[in-house]
């Protein structure tokens, strides 16, 4: 990516959070006229040696209250799933409660 200008584009950074400081200021450095960056990540699931040097924290801190820069926090009740997945669920728990009582190790 580096040395590229992404002029006219709309560009998606996810699992930010395992970027480095580097990294992200390579990439956040890329975009040109009429582009737009989405940047996704989440805090709590940094992988990194360090996490302290996850470039997403280190971008927010560092760019908080540039205008034309906004940071979006999302919390559990932003989690939307598709109606499948709670019948998904509900059948593996049923099929787990199924085993239990059919093990022969089972009271």
């Amino acid at each position: 990516m580096r040395g590229r200008t992404l002029n006219d584009a709309f560009i998606i950074l996810d699992e930010a959070q395992n970027a480095t400081r580097l990294q992200m200021k390579m990439f956040l450095t890329r975009f040109g006229h009429r582009s737009r960056i989405v940047i996704t990540g989440d805090l709590s699931q940094i992988d990194l040696p360090r996490p302290e040097n996850s470039g997403l924290l280190h971008a927010i801190q560092l760019l908080q209250g540039v205008p034309g820069i906004a940071v979006v926090r999302l919390t559990e009740t932003d989690i939307v799933r598709h109606p499948l997945v709670s019948e998904i669920v509900r059948l593996y728990e049923a099929d787990a409660a199924r085993g239990a009582r059919s093990s022969p190790s089972s009271p």
